[in-house]
């Protein structure tokens, strides 16, 4: 259940801000964001907390037109496993390892859902939402947040402008998963 007091987030009112860079730690996997996320979740489930080795991930969903691969070496993908079972596809740095974005079965290559952390200004994106908040760490505080225990309906939870950007997409994802099943994510992200 959502806490009763939600917060907005400046990016998505701040065109100016974009775009915005990011990269793994040795630069040789680099992008920019062409346009504000969909929206911005801190995922606390173990799978995330596994992933990172940190308590909560910070992740920017955008449809993949909005992301552009601007580094000198492409990503290497992998796939792991995911609290839906769908798993998801990672996008890491053949160097330093970095992740930088994954790609998720339910919008499978069609959307990205960027690492926060990896930007040059992380800052700039505050969540949009707490989500799998039952394996939340004791000691983060979400009284001020919008939190929720499992994942939400996105239709309550993401601004207007996100909602018809979405059904702009669905076209494409339901082309998507009628090719491939839709069901699993593998290595080559479908």
């Amino acid at each position: 259940m959502a806490s009763p007091t939600p917060q907005t987030s400046h990016y998505f009112t701040t065109p100016s801000l974009f775009p915005l860079s990011g990269g793994c730690v040795c630069r040789k996997i680099r992008y920019t964001i062409l346009a504000a996320p969909l929206a911005v979740n801190c995922c606390h489930c173990r799978w995330c907390q596994r992933e990172t080795g940190a308590s909560f991930a910070l992740n920017a969903i955008l449809e993949a037109q909005h992301v552009r691969h601007t580094g000198a070496a492409e990503p290497v993908l992998s796939t792991i496993p995911s609290v839906s079972g769908a798993g998801q596809t990672l996008a890491r740095c053949p160097d330093c390892g970095v992740v930088v974005w994954s790609n998720y079965a339910f919008h499978g290559p069609l959307t990205r859902i960027v690492r926060v952390g990896t930007l040059d200004a992380p800052d700039a994106l505050r969540p949009d939402a707490h989500i799998f908040t039952e394996s939340k760490q004791p000691w983060v505080d979400l009284s001020k947040e919008r939190a929720f225990v499992g994942y939400y309906d996105v239709e309550k939870v993401w601004r207007r402008e996100s909602l018809e950007r979405l059904e702009v997409l669905k076209p494409e994802v339901a082309k998507w998963r009628e090719e491939t099943g839709g069901k699993k994510m593998d290595a080559l992200g479908g």
